[in-house]
């Protein structure tokens, strides 16, 4: 079964701000403690506690990297990023060079955080807010809101208090939230105008609504995060250190209604949400077992992100899986390894290939060549690019900077109207250098983004041209 497959097989169904905590009723944390050398009658026994650790693990991954990732952000603060990354960027897996990021790390656990937006004049712009799980509970901005000044309200689980007049309300499921905004930015020589438009943005606590205390800041890119990569940090953790951060995390952030299943499970290895991790319950051997179902998980994702746009030609897309994931938790673990963040297909849809239309794996010593006919262009209602990124998913370092390549750039189109892009480690010359996207030297792969597509890109009757060896 191909990797798609199983990202599609489970139906995807949006998660209900609901705790599941009484679902976790067990004698497991109130019974005496064990000897750690002793058999706990109520764990269950080593080939079944490794199987739960691996799905408990896959599960888990999500909430886990994103506290790892935003533990950097000042909590309901917003942060805007004032460039595009470059090639020392590594603080998030595929970043992109359309848009210019807002962040905000959330918490609603008291009262609601209300933001303001100004008029933004008809630039596309998009908040994407998601939940402790990176499950999209909310995504306003042009496509479904307009570009007209608004105010919104991110109110927290069990919140029922009154907002003011003529405020969006957005309920998150968890009381702490992560606010990924994009504003679409049309080269460095637009930063000005962006940077006006996330200056204009407030955010401040229901309790000092309107609010006039600047709660926002613009800072670079950074070129390069303290330590290693969120992911790399994550999968060196061990077992017990990953379960114990992720019994940490659930006490502000429970469970979807939807994972009733899961839930139970996790409850059978100790993993009740409100309560500690407790290790010392395990013999050795039932330790081991929990050490083999995280090695296992861990195994089964890295897999995944290393065949990821299986080495075959075209294009694979994850449409319908991104976003919004249900019970997919494999689907949200990937996601979350492989691009944290993405939109739902209906406010943006990323294809990838890493492999030529003859199948074989991309290598920047080749020179390659995407052509679309002119009746075929992207159909998007905002815009589209091409990115190039290396091996683990970041930018390739090239002599003009330039990491990806879309519409609006200066592109030359062919006298029929048709557009070809060159894809290569060498400059092409001069004629074409405008439809240049370089690709460096070593393996490298590509992500397609669509912006606000139209239905022939939903319903897949569009596909994306194959990229082309250069004979």
């Amino acid at each position: 079964m191909t990797y798609e497959d199983r990202l599609n097989t489970t139906k995807i169904c949006r998660a209900l701000a609901v705790s599941a905590f009484a679902l976790c009723a067990t004698p497991f944390l109130e019974a005496p403690m064990a000897n750690a050398q002793t058999i706990d009658p109520q764990i269950p026994g080593p080939g079944e506690i490794q199987e739960i650790a691996e799905r408990a693990y896959i599960y888990a991954y999500p909430l886990v990297l994103l506290e790892a990732t935003m533990s950097s952000l000042p909590v309901n603060h917003l942060t805007h990023v004032a460039a595009f990354p470059d090639a020392n960027f590594r603080l998030i897996v595929r970043p992109n060079a359309d848009t210019l990021y807002t962040n905000a790390w959330f918490d609603v656990s008291k009262e609601p955080m209300l933001l303001h937006v100004a008029d933004s004049g008809g630039r596309f712009y998009l908040l994407q807010f998601m939940d402790a799980w990176t499950e999209t509970f909310a995504d306003p901005g042009k496509r479904t809101t307009g570009t007209g000044e608004a105010w919104f309200a991110i109110v927290g689980p069990g919140w029922s208090g009154k907002l003011p007049a003529d405020v969006t309300r957005l309920d998150a499921p968890t009381s702490q939230v992560w606010l990924l905004g994009r504003t679409q930015t049309n080269g460095a020589g637009d930063y000005d105008k962006v940077h006006a438009f996330q200056r204009a943005m407030r955010l401040v606590p229901l309790s000092q609504f309107p609010g006039t205390a600047q709660t926002s800041v613009t800072v670079p890119p950074s070129r390069a995060a303290a330590g290693a990569p969120p992911p790399n940090r994550i999968k060196a953790m061990q077992p017990v250190a990953f379960f114990s951060a992720f019994a940490k995390a659930l006490k502000a952030n429970p469970p979807h209604a939807a994972d009733t299943a899961m839930v139970r499970d996790l409850a059978r290895i100790g993993l009740i949400p409100g309560r500690e991790f407790d290790a010392s319950r395990f013999t050795p051997e039932q330790l081991a077992a929990l050490e083999q179902g995280v090695q296992s998980a861990m195994a089964r994702i890295e897999n995944f992100v290393a065949s990821g746009a299986a080495v075959r030609p075209g294009w694979t897309s994850f449409q319908g899986t991104l976003g919004r994931y249900g019970t997919n938790y494999m689907a949200r673990a990937v996601t979350a390894r492989i691009a944290i963040g993405a939109n739902p297909a209906e406010d943006a849809v990323y294809i990838n290939s890493s492999a030529d239309s003859e199948g074989r794996a991309f290598v920047g010593s080749t020179r390659y060549r995407m052509h679309f006919e002119a009746s075929s262009l992207p159909p998007v209602l905002a815009f589209w690019s091409v990115t190039a990124y290396d091996k683990d998913g970041y930018f390739i370092a090239n002599p003009i900077g330039r990491y990806a390549i879309g519409d609006r750039d200066p592109l030359k189109f062919n006298s029929d109207g048709s557009l070809d892009l060159y894809i290569q480690s060498q400059d092409p010359g001069p004629d074409r250098q405008s439809n240049w996207l370089p690709s460096g030297d070593g393996p490298f792969n590509l992500t397609f983004r669509l912006y606000w597509p139209k239905p022939a890109i939903l319903d897949g009757s569009w596909r994306a041209p194959a990229v082309e060896k250069v004979r």
